[in-house]
């Protein structure tokens, strides 16, 4: 228990004062994050519009497809990427393997069917009266379609802040493509898991607590969204 609460003591101290490579991997976890995010959220949204809007064959096999993804093993996502971008693999050329931009895709490939799928979701969750008004009333083709996502904007915006937890509390595929490296690719999950096995619980502990209280505000965020959705809806 005394070890239990000077870890933690510990850990509250290297947030207090800012320890620099405690905010270092924090920030360059944001950095990766935040860009896997933009770019799941550019292929997703469009993709779940389609999915949610159009009607073609295979549209059911690809909506099925595409919520099959949503659970997609982490470290099946880093193998994959660990192949595509190794010596051998066709993107090797790049020198990727082993980098930031390495992790970014890895967590892209996570982030894109839940946010397409929920984005899916969401427009179909959206009166066809409206679809049918605005059509009445003359509005194009593109206009009823920026006209249905504005309705479904936080059903969208909760499938875009789900995804940015899924890839914040990621580990496995980003070990496996990042390597860990300190300085350079170590975000704060793989350096909880890398930490903790070398016995330093207190920088654990301290990015454990960091991580913990991103979740809360995602979870808040969320709330809020969905509150705000429901309200708009009744």
């Amino acid at each position: 228990m005394d070890s239990l609460i000077s870890s933690l003591t510990k850990a509250f101290s290297l947030i207090l004062h800012l320890n620099p490579e405690l905010f270092g991997i924090i920030l360059l976890s944001l950095k990766v994050s935040g860009l896997a995010l933009v770019m799941a959220t550019l292929f997703g949204l469009p993709t779940g519009a389609i999915l949610g809007l159009s009607r073609f064959p295979g549209r059911s096999a690809s909506v099925s497809v595409m919520n099959t993804l949503m659970g997609l093993p982490p470290v099946v996502v880093g193998l994959f990427v660990y192949l595509l971008l190794s010596r051998k693999g066709p993107l090797g050329f790049m020198g990727l393997l082993y980098s930031p931009s390495a992790m970014i895709l890895a967590q892209t490939i996570l982030a894109f069917p839940i946010v397409a799928s929920l984005c899916h979701s969401a427009i179909l969750n959206i009166d066809p009266i409206i679809r049918q008004a605005a059509t009445t009333l003359g509005a194009t083709t593109g206009q009823v379609t920026i006209k249905i996502i504005r309705e479904a904007r936080y059903g969208i915006m909760s499938g875009i802040i789900a995804a940015f937890g899924r890839v914040m509390a990621e580990v496995g595929a980003i070990l496996i493509v990042g390597g860990n490296i300190a300085g350079y690719t170590r975000v704060m999950t793989t350096t909880i898991a890398l930490e903790t096995d070398k016995g330093n619980f207190e920088l654990a502990l301290a990015l454990g607590i960091i991580l913990l209280s991103i979740s809360f505000v995602i979870n808040v965020l969320l709330h809020v969204i969905q509150r705000k959705g429901s309200a708009n809806r009744a």
